[in-house]
């Protein structure tokens, strides 16, 4: 899977993990290249913090996060004002998508979570009160790679504007 299309269009959800180390110089590598995420201004808006065991299991996510063996929580600075807030928070999304595509071409899947997004789960993560949490990613070899969904034909989703 080198092919760019190929990889977005076999990206798949991963909620059950082998027990494989992903080696961290891979994981840097996939961050190296998330890094490139359009973002306004140049704002590079993404913080990256590796969970631990003692903050993994302060968190109590109720399946362990399928048992990935890495895991990491990735936060959006707010900026300096609302419009700015909003913006930094998209660049990061995208940035975790380039970090997604990055280890599904590698032969490494990713749980997308917004645990994070309670107030506890905030204070366990120590997400900075002028940042938002855009999620905690699961990351390993997949035990299962589950079929795709159905989705939308992208044709139903297209509007023509005068």
């Amino acid at each position: 899977m080198n092919n760019v299309l190929d990889v977005i269009q076999n990206r798949r959800t991963i909620k059950k993990f082998k027990t494989d180390d992903v080696p961290l110089d891979l994981i840097q590598s996939w961050l190296e290249a998330a890094k490139m995420a359009p973002n306004h201004r140049m704002t590079e808006p993404w913080e990256v913090y590796f969970v631990g065991p003692e903050t993994r299991a302060k968190l109590n996510h109720k399946t362990n996060f399928g048992d990935a063996p890495v895991l990491i929580a990735v936060t959006s600075n707010h900026g300096a004002s609302a419009a700015e807030k909003e913006e930094n928070a998209m660049a990061t999304a995208c940035f975790v998508q380039n970090f997604n595509l990055a280890a599904w071409a590698g032969g490494v899947g990713v749980f997308w979570s917004s645990i994070g997004m309670t107030a506890k789960n905030r204070e366990i993560l120590r997400v900075p009160a002028n940042a938002d949490l855009i999620g905690v990613l699961a990351i390993g070899y997949p035990e299962v790679i589950p079929e795709p969904k159905p989705r939308t034909s992208i044709i139903n989703k297209i509007k023509n504007l005068p």
